[in-house]
């Protein structure tokens, strides 16, 4: 078995856009006070659409969603010379042959976005190959099911939050993740809609249930620090990238106080980076993605090197890239589920490109057995809603 093609598409959405109000989410771009919605530089409405064929007919299906079109430039430039005529079963060979082609420019970011998506189709056309979920090649179940966690609760009226928080809790999630509005051009009075926030989501679903609350990356070391207390009696479970992921000592200085536990790692990219981040003790949770990560072959060693540390890894996203990471690791005790919602931030265009993605049953997911692969296929006809791009 030989790859013979290497094909990309982006898809960007054509469809209605859900405008964000304001203070929809914390973000770092909140600091340069511009007139424009500030998250509007972290929605994303294009997906990029890998398929690595064999000359025996079988496809695997990756995806990127950072930077689609240069992503797949990276892609058709610079990774696909090397893989045509290889064999797609050297999954090691060929995550270094790509790394090291492209260490100059990608070790982080648009580069590794590039590896993951590939290396991500190649593990799906392996799943294929073996008749196997991918999962079972790398070392099988580790639980039943997969616990997930309901993550969207964005920045809205007390009211609405309140409603939509205790949907969730009705549908029998054991945990659930807000999102911050306000952040240090805010001042004190920002910092006070924060805790009705969170107060908010606390009351409404009671101390039974898991609430996270995710700061995207919008804050100061100087803020966070004067919120942790601020947070402490809400219990909870974790606060989620406070500052910028380049920050690794502010994390560190986070983690260090112990009121709140402190989850990262989202923008954080290959083994080289979370041993660091390890090693300087900055976090209380691992949030790679596994498509910006470095694909499943750099997801598996962070997982086991999380492990050394005794640090849970919860990926960022869900998504069936994901979930086969965590099902496979004991060290992963639960995953993170957007809700089907018209399209906004654009996460949610994963769900009018693939088939595939398992729905949610009082809090859990799971994987079919007996579904090669990832469990994936590309909605050619849901396609026709977006403009491609080969």
């Amino acid at each position: 078995m030989k790859i013979c093609e290497v094909r990309t598409r982006v898809a960007q959405w054509s469809g209605e856009i859900t405008p964000l109000p304001p203070h929809f989410c914390t973000n770092p771009m909140d600091l340069l006070a511009l007139p424009q919605s500030s998250m509007k530089t972290f929605t994303f409405h294009s997906w990029l659409v890998v398929e690595v064929m064999t000359d025996d007919g079988l496809v695997g299906i990756g995806n990127a969603a950072l930077a689609p079109i240069v992503t797949k430039q990276v892609i058709d430039i610079h990774l696909k010379p090397l893989l045509l005529g290889a064999d797609p079963w050297d999954t090691e060979f060929l995550w270094q042959h790509m790394y090291r082609k492209t260490i100059a420019f990608g070790r982080k970011g648009i580069g590794m976005a590039a590896i993951s998506a590939v290396d991500i189709a190649l593990w799906d056309l392996l799943g294929k190959s073996a008749k196997q979920p991918v999962y079972r090649l790398l070392g099988g179940r580790t639980k039943t099911r997969i616990p997930v966690y309901a993550s969207r609760l964005y920045a809205s009226p007390l009211e609405e939050l309140a409603s939509e928080a205790a949907k969730y809790k009705a549908e029998g999630y054991k945990a659930m993740k807000l999102r911050f509005g306000w952040g240090p051009v805010d001042g004190a009075a920002g910092m006070q809609r924060n805790l009705e926030l969170v107060r908010t989501v606390r009351e409404t679903v009671g101390d039974e249930i898991d609430v996270m609350a995710d700061a995207y990356m919008g804050w100061t070391l100087d803020y966070a620090k004067r919120m942790l207390p601020l947070l402490e009696p809400f219990h909870l479970r974790w606060l989620e990238e406070p500052v910028i992921p380049d920050d690794v000592r502010g994390y560190a200085e986070l983690k260090a106080y112990g009121r709140v536990p402190i989850a990262g790692g989202e923008h954080e990219f290959t083994s080289y980076g979370f041993r660091d981040m390890l090693e300087a003790r900055a976090v209380d949770y691992i949030q790679f993605d596994t498509n910006r990560v470095g694909g499943i072959s750099q997801a598996r060693k962070v997982c086991a090197l999380a492990e050394s540390f005794s640090v849970p890894v919860v990926p960022h996203a869900g998504q069936m890239h994901n979930y086969h990471v965590v099902m496979a690791s004991l060290n992963s005790p639960m995953a993170e589920f957007f809700p089907p919602v018209d399209v906004e931030v654009g996460n949610e265009l994963f769900w009018h490109i693939f088939d595939g993605e398992p729905r949610p049953k009082d809090g859990f997911i799971d994987l079919d057995d007996q579904l090669p692969g990832l469990g994936v296929t590309i909605n050619e006809e849901s396609m026709k809603q977006f403009q491609i791009i080969e």
